[in-house]
């Protein structure tokens, strides 16, 4: 036996040790339980590993981000297993694990119900009981396809090895250059139990795993592809301990409560019919309302800005695509072109910046127009697929906030500075305070431009990001294939975050597009273009408020802002005044003379989250008063009607929150 050197890296602590060969990860960490793998050079191991002389090892937390995922790949393995016991004609198809849980997909001949799933729960507690060894064997392409001849999925995904891609999980399977199997291995008997193509790693042992649950089933295409056929897929989810898969099961119920979709059909807001098609919605007066006042008051700030309003059409020939680039990048996110003009392809447009291109290059410009600020509320159409269109925030028809700024290179730095506070501001006055930036740098395989120019327009974003003071995380390769973006990152009222406003700064588009202003010394100049969405999406942004607020906008989001109640039908006449006088100070007053009894009435005006419930009986009138009544029940009674007026005014105005 000879010595081998390691060094264990702790954070930022290094401790060298001398080991013997042979030695594991898992007796580096002896005693550590919270470690569940290894890091080596990088690569994530199995604890059985056995580490090599002047290798420096870092021992993987459970809680970690890699830690979760191989908990949760291993839960799925689990899963898996307990299906093809109680179901031995279930086909396997890819199980990888997704933010805060996993799924797998399973050829079946009939969908799971929700009784399969209690079964398929409690037979992998037996599995995680029994402490069921995961161990892993490098088998050649000819050994994986014998041994795992009777999955047909399988055998596909090893003809992509070391081409497999993340988008659809199949790089967890065969992501690496070489394939491997992972043996479920009964502790005791040492009996191979299930086994399962994975590149891993794993956790030790099926004990391992400290909590979990199945969360339901769905349909899905193979590899997320229409053309392929459709499995079953479930979901499930899992913990470093009971504690944290109770808090994330609370968490979704209240996240249920506030899903938009829910919500949208309780407060009638809008809907998604079917005649018309998936992700493409249609706003009912309510919703409308709530929609309009958040255009009004964006346009009102916008021009304060300086920004000026133009509009474009839904349409256009491909050939503007091809010189944007866009039909060489983001052919697979538009709808197919449409024939016309004797053959002439025409596409509906997925994004706006072209079209505001092509508004700046109309005329000369000259350095004394710019920055140039154009700003439109744009509808554009975006084919997503089926299995990602989720009600009004990923959608296929959607009107951007857009803006394109044009201004020269010595303006970039300030406009740029300019247009982050400006976002962040907006975004503030609609509810939303808690936020980070994301930075977005380019795709090697995915951009068009000088790497010099990429380098000068990421460091410009960095510095200006840096200036708010705000958290500021790195997105590697995550930006569009003309410039680098800025993200901002909200969190809402449950702790969840969205991605709001983008500014990308791009050099690339005016060089294909051959814009030009007349500088001041009379040479033409090339202009730098900023690409700026506040909301995003109108729609998208309409999702987000309604599950911050949980349908509850405050009054001046909200479509209606007070409703009057009478106690009594003799009390609906002082109302309806009341409601008259509000309306003309510009409020959205209704009265509820319906043959109800009051407290229904409230009930109702209870359930449309209404903000102030004006109520109205015989001392009210004698008093030329109204009590108001709010949504968390409290009351406040005997306010004069010209006082309770200016009240609501004066919060609508305030856009507080009552």
């Amino acid at each position: 036996m000879s010595d081998v050197r390691v060094i264990i890296q702790r954070d930022s602590e290094r401790e060298e040790r001398v080991v013997t060969t042979g030695t594991t990860a898992a007796e580096l960490f002896a005693g550590e339980r919270s470690v569940i793998a290894a890091r080596v050079a990088g690569e994530l191991k199995d604890l059985s590993y056995q580490v090599q002389d002047g290798e420096t090892v870092e021992g993987v937390e459970i809680s970690s981000e890699d830690g979760l995922n191989i908990l949760r790949h291993s839960t799925a393995h689990v899963m898996a297993q307990a299906v093809q016991e109680l179901f031995p004609e279930a086909k396997l198809g890819i199980g990888p694990p997704v933010r805060d849980g996993f799924y797998y997909d399973f050829d079946v001949e009939k969908p799971f119900t929700p009784e399969d799933l209690k079964a398929i729960e409690k037979k992998m507690q037996e599995i995680q009981k029994r402490g069921q060894r995961f161990s892993r064997r490098v088998v050649t392409d000819e050994a994986a396809r014998e041994e795992l001849a009777d999955e047909p999925y399988k055998l596909e995904l090893i003809g992509l090895k070391g081409s497999a891609s993340h988008d659809d999980g199949a790089d967890v399977e065969v992501g690496a250059g070489e394939l491997t199997i992972y043996d479920n291995i009964d502790a005791k008997t040492g009996e191979l139990c299930w086994k399962d193509l994975c590149r891993g790693p794993h956790l030790p042992t099926t004990r391992n795993i400290p909590a979990f649950k199945l969360m339901r089933n769905a349909a899905a295409y193979w590899r997320g592809s229409e053309k392929n056929p459709m499995l079953q897929r479930i979901y499930g989810t899992a913990w470093p301990s009971k504690e944290e898969l109770k808090a994330h099961l609370e968490f979704l119920a209240e996240a249920e409560k506030r899903d938009h979709r829910k919500l949208g059909s309780e407060l009638d807001l809008f809907s998604i019919p079917e005649q018309i098609g998936s992700g493409l919605a249609v706003f009912h007066p309510k919703g409308g309302i709530v929609r309009r006042v958040m255009e009004d008051y964006s346009r009102r700030r916008h021009e304060e800005e300086g920004y000026e309003f133009v509009y474009t059409p839904h349409a256009t020939k491909g050939k503007l695509f091809e010189t944007s680039g866009h039909l060489d990048w983001y052919a697979d996110g538009m709808y197919p072109p449409m024939q016309l003009d004797e053959g002439v392809d025409y596409y509906l447009k997925p994004m706006n910046c072209p079209m505001h291109n092509l508004i700046f290059d109309a005329r000369g410009r000259s350095y004394r127009e710019l920055p140039l600020r154009l700003f439109e509320f744009g509808t554009v159409y975006r084919y997503e697929k089926s299995g990602v269109v989720h009600g009004l925030t990923r959608a296929r028809g959607f009107t951007q906030d857009d803006a394109h700024i044009y201004c020269t290179r010595e303006q970039m730095s300030e406009e740029l500075d300019k247009t982050l506070t400006f976002v962040l501001n907006l975004l503030r006055d609609y509810g939303l305070t808690d936020f980070y930036l994301e930075l977005s740098t380019k795709d090697p395989e995915k951009f068009v431009g000088s790497d010099e120019a990429w380098e000068e327009a990421t460091e410009t974003l960095r510095q200006v990001a840096e200036k708010q003071g705000l958290p500021l995380v790195p997105d590697p390769g995550g930006a569009a294939f003309y410039g680098p973006k800025i993200s901002v990152q909200a969190k809402d009222a449950i702790g969840r975050t969205w991605q709001m406003s983008t500014i990308q700064l791009d050099f690339n588009l005016p060089e294909r597009f051959d814009l030009e202003y007349t500088a001041a010394d009379g040479t033409k100049t090339r202009p730098v273009m900023i690409h700026r969405a506040l909301f995003g999406s109108i729609e998208r942004f309409f999702a987000v408020l309604l599950e911050h607020y949980a349908g509850a906008f405050p009054a001046w989001l909200a479509p209606v802002q007070a409703l009057g109640i009478p106690i009594g039908d003799a009390h609906v006449d002082h109302l309806e005044k009341f409601a008259d006088a509000a309306r003309k100070q510009g409020l959205r007053v209704e009265v509820d003379s319906s043959s109800d009894r009051m407290q229904k009435k409230i009930r109702n005006a209870q359930k449309q989250k209404v903000p102030f419930m004006v109520i109205a009986g015989d001392e009210d009138m004698a008093n030329g008063a109204v009590s108001f009544r709010y949504r968390d029940g409290s009351q406040e009674n005997g306010i004069p009607v010209d006082e309770a007026i200016a009240k609501i005014v004066k919060v609508v105005e305030d856009r507080a929150q009552v």
